[in-house]
């Protein structure tokens, strides 16, 4: 029997601002609690309830019990895992990757139109000698990282886009993908290189896909936790959690803006052109080059910084990201900003209203003294006015973007100096705002 609290024990339902995270939650404590031997991963299903799938019929009681609903599977999780491994010490095809489906019990391997005949033979030979563990699938477009090598990053390798605003106590970063440029990489916001942003100091990839870049000394970082999501419309960001699969998520970039899809897959492996990287949040959500390192978040958490995928906005394809909680844990760095961002699910799983809830439609979305609430919108002009003289600094810093040319702004993200950037998808911000309303019920 399971110890945990029943999930169906909650105040609130599938309405609750967090009721996704709550799901997401409990489905991955039963995981937990049940062990590797007995599940093989939990998901979301179409009406927000938390799935777990089991391999007998005591663990699929122990799940009811908790409120959740039990799926009776062969596999087990360390059959998944135990494919995976297979696949990992194979020869490496560039343009393919595979990931976990816990809904249909396999590890699903993916290929792109880069790979050759004979080498979707040799794949499908080693998925035929793991049996019904693995299905194969041909996707359209190319496994890529999301920087555009064609444009200038303001550092001499193309574009990306800034996650979230992290700190160690001492120095504060901007935490993006490793793709986007190596350790002692100097950052500009402008073509010439004349205005500074920062260095990267640390990161990885391939293996991760992260990085963080240090703030050059003097820069303001008040209301780092905000991200902008267009419209002069920002959500607050109160720590950082993992997803689950059929999650709905959110994620924003420099090149097209706010876009919304679902969680998958975890724990993906993508073999792109310049190496491979492991341990990714697989989605629906689109992206396209120079969105690379954009936050990705739901329910005012932090999710991902965008990798890579195939596809594009118009459409369609698979985005890959980082989870932010192991990038936080390996760079040693926590979320920067309020006392509610250290880098922790700030939503209890019994929460259902107060300061962490996001408010019904029609009330205000700022808290005292104008701060935007956490995971709601609200007009980002609305930070406290002792603030906004400091933070200026940092935009000043940064540039104005309209200088940047059409696509070339270079951070898009957690930034309080950005929140001024108009997200070009009023379509995104429209989603966003039907999410939200939905959850508030």
């Amino acid at each position: 029997m399971v110890s945990h609290a029943m999930a169906s024990g909650t105040s609130g339902g599938p309405g609750t601002p967090d009721a996704a995270t709550r799901a997401a939650r409990t489905g991955q404590e039963l995981v937990t609690e049940l062990g590797a031997s007995r599940t093989a991963g939990n998901w979301i299903d179409a009406e927000g309830r938390p799935v777990v799938a089991v391999t007998d019929d005591r663990a699929a009681a122990d799940v009811r019990e908790a409120g959740a609903v039990a799926k009776v599977v062969r596999h087990t999780m360390r059959d998944l895992k135990s494919a995976t491994e297979t696949l990992k010490r194979a020869p490496k095809v560039a343009g393919t990757s595979w990931a976990m489906d816990y809904a249909a019990n396999q590890v699903v391997v993916r290929a792109d139109r880069t790979v050759s005949t004979a080498a979707w033979a040799r794949l499908a030979g080693i998925a035929e000698d793991l049996g019904t563990s693995v299905r194969m699938e041909r996707t359209e477009g190319t496994f890529t990282p999301r920087l555009n090598g064609a444009d200038a990053l303001f550092a001499g390798a193309g574009r990306c886009s800034a996650g979230f605003n992290v700190t160690n106590g001492q120095n504060d970063f901007i935490l993006t993908a490793g793709h986007c440029g190596p350790v002692g990489t100097t950052w500009f916001s402008d073509q010439q290189g004349n205005s500074r942003v920062g260095d990267t100091v640390s990161g990885s990839f391939p293996g991760g896909d992260f990085s963080l870049v240090r703030y050059d000394p003097g820069t303001a970082l008040d209301g780092a936790d905000v991200v902008s999501v267009g419209g002069g419309q920002g959500v607050r960001i109160t720590g950082a959690a993992d997803p689950a699969v059929g999650q709905k998520v959110f994620r924003s970039g420099s090149t097209t803006g706010l876009q919304s899809g679902q969680v998958t897959g975890l724990n993906a492996t993508v073999n792109y052109p310049q190496g491979t990287v492991t341990g990714l949040i697989e989605t629906t959500v689109c992206a396209e080059p120079g969105d690379s390192g954009g936050p990705m978040f739901a329910d005012g958490l932090a999710l991902g910084v965008t990798s890579g995928g195939s596809g594009d906005c118009r459409n369609g394809g698979t985005t890959f990201f980082q989870p932010v909680t192991r990038a936080l844990d390996s760079l040693g760095v926590k979320l920067a900003g309020g006392p509610g961002a250290a880098g922790q699910a700030a939503p209890s799983s019994g929460s259902t209203g107060g300061a962490d809830a996001a408010p019904p439609p029609g009330t205000s979305t700022t808290a005292p003294g104008g701060a935007v609430l956490p995971g709601a919108m609200g007009p980002v002009d609305t930070v406290p006015g002792e603030q906004s003289d400091r933070a200026a600094s940092a935009l000043e810093r940064l540039g104005d973007y309209r200088n940047l040319g059409p696509g070339l702004f270079l951070i898009a993200g957690s930034l309080l100096a950005l929140v001024a950037l108009r997200i070009r998808s009023e379509r995104g911000r429209r989603r966003y705002r039907s999410q939200y309303s939905q959850s508030w019920g």
